[in-house]
């Protein structure tokens, strides 16, 4: 049980503006962040270019038209503090489902999620044998934390709960995934072919700050 005891990522998910997201990023400058694709290459970005992958991960969704064969992604390892404590997040783009006529509607609604393992391995042997046991990053790497805390507090600042209607057969259901979206982006999405194909509403705080797309009518043909 010592093994699983810090084990699980703290997580936010969230979907903000394009300069908001730099405004994140900067904030990281300190802790000397190094940028990854998850190739096999691992390739390195500087901090320019993860905000124009993630401008064109942005545009994708809140274009009016949508466009076809596109399939959007968002992925990179974040290194930060390497001549400290060699440890960093992890961020991709994770789909925000819902329901549209009974089932799962095609397309999907965007979002960020970005992680931090709560427990830092550790390696240890003794008159049984070799074995190991999670042990809590804010003990062990307590700057990793405090960036990361940084980083989620600001977004959580700039951002409120993502809520919004989808059509069911009989009512618009309020959908309620665990993501924040800011004003701006909130603006933004509520404008985009995506909100308007599906008939979606912004509702609570964000529905009173845009003007929601008028509800669609399901075509009676398949």
């Amino acid at each position: 049980m010592d093994r699983l005891k810090n084990s699980g990522f703290y997580k936010l998910q969230f979907f903000i503006t394009p300069e908001e997201f730099r405004g994140v990023l900067k904030l990281l400058e300190p802790a000397a962040a190094q940028f990854y694709q998850t190739n096999y290459a691992r390739t390195e970005h500087d901090q320019d270019q993860v905000v124009e992958a993630y401008r064109s991960y942005y545009q994708y969704y809140i274009a009016a038209d949508q466009r076809d064969g596109v399939h959007p992604s968002f992925v990179y390892s974040i290194s930060v503090l390497p001549d400290q404590e060699k440890a960093g997040y992890f961020t991709r783009n994770e789909q925000v489902y819902f329901p549209y006529y009974g089932q799962w509607a095609e397309d999907k609604l965007p979002s960020i999620l970005l992680s931090l393992p709560k427990g830092v391995q550790v390696d240890l042997e003794d008159e049984r044998g070799k074995y190991y046991i999670y042990e809590d990053i804010r003990d062990r790497r307590p700057l990793t934390y405090m960036y990361f805390s940084e980083i989620s507090g600001s977004i959580r600042t700039m951002t409120k709960p993502l809520r919004f209607s989808a059509l069911e057969a009989g009512a618009m259901d309020e959908q309620k995934p665990s993501v924040r979206i800011s004003p701006g982006a909130a603006q933004d999405l509520s404008n985009s072919w995506i909100f308007s194909k599906y008939g979606l509403r912004l509702q609570g705080k964000l529905g009173g700050t845009v003007n929601a797309q008028s509800v669609v009518k399901k075509d009676s043909n398949p």
